[in-house]
């Protein structure tokens, strides 16, 4: 993929699919902020804990849930103005930093440490999962240049496999038809995120291992804001950082019963057992961030993972503190 494909949603701002959903009841002395997630999952389970537990509440701060579909899309609404904060890939702010957009984005807290989705295959998992072992197999995987498909390369690659040549990845089968293409026996292995991993189990399929945890911390998931408003809006921008950690931090250690009655609303389609299941699949591979603290070296591994796949420029290499604030990371833990 041609770099300047990649940054082409920075000159081109569209207006993205939005879909409302639901949110506790405003407290009355509240500012409300215009927030847009990348899309809806369980991956993102913190974020609807913090609004269910009224995290944001006690901090003063309300807001819509409105799924962008996209992170260019996600971005395209930030840089217009038409959103505060946004739930998107850490990649959108090193895209925007050396595009040439005059508005910039930084990355104000971390939600996600690294790849959520997990490896399913056919049979049933033997011990520690052994990436090499996937010799000669077919993999259905995601779009070329999406996260999920980098991050599914570099687990291969770890493991001293070469992605194009020891493998065959499936990347052109579209989202909605990959959980029937792969019980159909389309691939021998896929990567599949919650609550598809748990409804794939249910008829009869094996989760084996996270892809994230083969990779190491890169953190996937993130909190942004243009530099504007962060300036203009600091104590919000405190706030919502603040609720957000309150979250990471109870999610970590309540009961996955508990967590489940709290996510339920969010995902009214998905049953108390499944969702109870989500938590501890997700809890188990360490796939949330306990605090929203972003590393520089994580960003490191990011931009690293980004050159490598010719998505960044290796001369455009960014610094870190030209893409993330951490000044409100030690506030959070106050």
């Amino acid at each position: 993929m041609k770099i300047a494909r990649t940054l082409s949603f920075i000159a081109g701002i569209t207006a993205a699919t939005l879909t409302t959903l639901p949110t506790p009841a405003a407290a009355e002395d509240v500012t409300k902020i215009s927030f847009m997630e990348v899309i809806h999952s369980l991956f993102y389970s913190p974020l609807y804990v913090a609004i269910g537990n009224g995290y944001f509440e006690e901090e003063g701060i309300a807001f819509d849930l409105i799924a962008g579909q996209g992170s260019d899309k996600v971005t395209a609404a930030l840089l217009s103005n038409s959103v505060d904060i946004a739930l998107a890939g850490p990649e959108t702010t090193l895209y925007v930093e050396t595009g040439k957009s005059p508005e910039k984005i930084r990355i104000i807290a971390g939600l996600t440490a690294t790849d959520g989705s997990f490896l399913i295959g056919h049979d049933p998992a033997t011990g520690d999962f052994d990436w090499s072992s996937l010799k000669g197999k077919k993999i259905l995987g995601w779009r070329e240049g999406s996260s999920p498909a980098m991050f599914l390369r570099a687990a291969l690659e770890k493991a001293g496999l070469n992605p194009d040549e020891d493998v065959e990845i499936i990347t052109n089968v579209a989202i909605p038809a990959r959980m029937g293409a792969f019980m159909s026996g389309v691939a021998d292995y896929g990567t599949f995120f919650e609550p598809d991993v748990t409804t794939l189990e249910a008829n009869g399929l094996y989760a084996q291992t996270n892809v994230g945890q083969a990779v190491g911390d890169i953190d996937y998931t993130v909190f942004i804001a243009r530099e504007a408003y962060i300036a203009e809006h600091p104590e919000v921008v405190a706030g919502f950082v603040k609720a957000i950690a309150k979250a990471e931090a109870w999610i970590a250690e309540a009961p996955e019963a508990d967590v489940a009655q709290v996510l339920q609303p969010y995902f009214p389609g998905v049953g108390l057992d499944e969702l109870a299941q989500s938590v501890l699949r997700h809890r188990a591979a360490g796939v949330w961030k306990t605090t929203p603290a972003v590393a520089p070296e994580a960003i490191d591994a990011l931009q690293d993972m980004l050159m490598y796949n010719g998505l960044l420029a290796v001369e455009t290499k960014v610094a870190f503190e030209n893409v993330v604030d951490p000044s409100f990371f030690a506030q959070s833990a106050q």
